[in-house]
């Protein structure tokens, strides 16, 4: 009964905000008694389908409260607490109520958020001054509350950080649950508070780790979280970590643990010791830990709970967070019938402030408008997908990926050739997994190197000019038939476009963007906390050859992730895996290459086996799906080459910068 008391509540409350954005929106209510009262309370103002700025960001409540979770990772005996730091119209002490947009951070004292790492101040009482990023300059004005939230283990808040398990999720759903009157929340004299100033109705946002606390938290099917934002997020940690058995890092949980907690390290040594072990370096598989870490079929956290709506951002030449992440998340909530949206670009690990400025201030608003003040504006009644295309070029799309697009399927020849004929049965290749000239593999600007001459480490194959164009739309696929001398090896296959082209750099320094020294603002600003930040514009790169397609596997864990099955030398086996997805222009007169090698030195952290990997052509294939280019076509017309074609030589590709935040 008081659970329905309360939803009531909350719903008349909301009505009420809105009727009241109406009445201002329409120039006021009929009648002078009903226009006096409406003049004695506080309203949110629509117009043209949007909130207006017209609570004053100056005046705004500035409080800071610790919210009881249901975890203890720190093992004291005691809940962890958690840090939220609050900024809302001053108009909420006079009966408004608003909506909530949360970002729980790990990095608020450490590395800092945004392109400028801003961090966190405070007064003398502790209270917040700044908030880094935009986002309370521009919604707190219009109607929004903005909670800066220390993630569990970090900042002011209790606990160990345990890099995207349970307390780093529990804690984030706690405050959600304290705004809807589910949780406890005190001062920092002990005094209980309750957050008696908002609807309840809470969307989530943020970059990299922020953005994955976000995907957590909504797949522990808290009611309240209405809506998530996941700019460049995690959807499973082990896919964050390593692919298919080969490891991107080594010591990649109790590392990112260790870089957000500015503790002494002691206070969480012995937790720290736990993600070492889980994490089982020794071996790459999935285990029962990772399983903790996954919020698509993990142990504590589950897509099926997932009833927040999304609007996704993501880089497909995201190399620390890697689109799979997002794709995976992404066909898993379709699969739903979630309410999603979804911008892709050409960039790194970039947030889409650094890209396209306006229009995503622009969007944002009109996505939190709708989805947690119900405000009916056209944000849904757009195409789902915006994808960028090349520098600075954008198409829209019905959904991702194109569901128009076609399968190309291309095979390996003996010849060195790619082409759409089978080669024949019993045609065979080989390479070795072998230590490069610094001991770990060899690079991709190696592997891409010289593309028709023969080398002991890599094998490949080489298309002749694409006689039409078309677009890459989603995840290739690739299937080897490989015998090998040894239990096992790793394999990598690179899908590699040749052709002279000026191209986002997503390689190079800024990973796509150059930070310029002009400003613009978004919101209000007071002396301590401005709503400017530093203009950015693309970087391009003019190259020969570009890699379009990047999947890793480790040959034993073909069939299965967490139970290795090492091969036995001299018998052939069929191994099929994804690559990361893309969206990438496959222009005519460019060449396509199907690349296959051992040890990635430029990707992964393991050993080269040693092992001789031969492939059986005849039964090998790399499969993508293309749209139509613009003559129409809807699948590549990929010719064999007639001609001698020698490729680029000694290439050298940047080796993308790990930006965590």
């Amino acid at each position: 009964m008081a659970r329905r008391s309360l939803r009531r509540t909350r719903r008349a409350a909301t009505l009420a905000v809105l009727t009241g954005a109406a009445v201002a929106a329409a120039g006021g209510a009929a009648g002078g008694g009903a226009t006096a009262l409406a003049r004695t309370v506080p309203k949110i103002v629509v117009k043209d389908g949007v909130t207006q700025p017209v609570f004053s960001y100056k005046d705004a409540i500035r409080e800071h409260v610790y919210v009881q979770s249901s975890v203890d990772s720190d093992r004291d005996g005691k809940p962890d607490r958690i840090n939220v730091d609050i900024i809302r119209p001053k108009e909420t002490q006079q009966g408004l109520k608003v909506p909530v947009i949360m970002d729980e951070s790990p990095y608020y004292d450490n590395l800092g958020r945004g392109n400028e790492s801003e961090k966190k101040t405070y007064d003398a009482n502790g209270n917040p001054v700044k908030f880094p990023l935009f986002y309370d300059n521009y919604f707190v004005p219009r109607g929004y509350a903005f909670l800066a939230v220390d993630m569990d283990g970090t900042t002011r808040s209790d606990g160990c950080p345990v890099s995207g398990g349970p307390s780093d999720v529990l804690g984030g759903k706690a405050v959600v649950d304290w705004l809807n009157g589910r949780a406890k929340a005190f001062k920092a004299d002990g005094t209980p508070v309750k957050a008696t100033w908002t609807t309840g109705h809470t969307g989530m946002i943020g970059k990299s780790y922020d953005g994955t606390l976000a995907n957590g938290v909504a797949a522990t099917g808290v009611r309240g979280l209405d809506t998530i934002v996941p700019i460049s997020a995690i959807s499973s940690w082990y896919d964050y970590s390593r692919m298919n058995g080969v490891k991107y890092w080594t010591d990649e949980q109790p590392g990112l643990a260790d870089v957000v907690d500015t503790d002494p390290p002691a206070k969480c040594a012995a937790v720290n010791a736990g993600l070492d072990k889980g994490e089982d370096d020794a071996t790459g598989d999935y285990n029962a830990y990772w399983k903790t870490t996954n919020y698509l079929r993990g142990s504590v956290t589950h897509v099926g709970a997932v009833h927040a709506s999304i609007f996704a951002v993501q880089g497909v030449n995201d190399l620390n967070v890697k689109d799979k992440q997002f794709a995976q998340w992404w066909e898993a909530l379709a699969q739903r019938g979630i309410t999603r949206k979804v911008w892709l670009h050409q960039r790194g690990h970039v947030d889409p402030f650094d890209i396209r400025r306006d229009d995503w201030v622009n969007t944002l608003h009109q996505w939190f408008d709708h989805e947690l003040m119900k405000v009916p504006n056209d944000v849904l009644k757009q195409p789902r997908a915006d994808i960028e295309v090349g520098p600075d070029q954008w198409i829209k799309q019905a959904d991702w990926p194109a569901k128009d697009a076609r399968t190309t399927v291309l095979r390996p020849r003996a010849d060195g050739s790619l082409g759409e004929q089978r080669a024949p049965k019993g045609t065979s290749a080989s390479f070795t997994d072998a230590a490069g000239p610094q001991n770990a593999g060899y690079t991709e600007g190696d592997m891409v190197s010289d593309p028709t001459t023969a080398k002991p480490f890599r094998l490949a194959f080489t298309s002749g000019p694409l006689q039409r164009a078309g677009r890459l739309s989603g995840t290739p696929d690739v299937r080897l038939s490989v015998k090998l001398d040894k239990p096992t090896s790793n394999v990598t296959a690179l899908l590699v476009d040749y052709g002279t082209d000026t191209r986002v750099d997503y390689l190079g320094d800024g990973s796509g963007i150059t930070t310029l020294n002009t400003e613009d603002c978004h919101g209000e600003s007071i002396p301590a906390d401005d709503a400017c930040y530093k203009q950015t514009k693309v970087s391009t790169v003019t190259s020969d050859v570009n890699v379009v397609g990047r999947g890793w596997l480790d040959v034993q864990n073909a069939s299965s992730l967490s139970d290795p099955k090492p091969v036995k030398p001299g018998k052939y086996y069929g191994i099929r895996w994804q690559t990361l997805s893309q969206e990438y222009m496959l222009k005519k007169g460019h060449r396509l290459a199907l690349v296959l090698a051992g040890t990635d030195a430029d990707n992964n952290t393991e050993t080269p086996t040693g092992a001789t990997v031969t492939v059986d052509l005849s039964a090998s294939s790399i499969r993508f799906p293309v749209v139509a280019g613009r003559d129409g076509m809807s699948a590549l017309d990929v010719p064999a080459p007639k001609a001698a074609w020698h490729g680029p030589s000694n290439v050298v590709l940047p080796r993308q910068e790990r930006k965590l935040y």
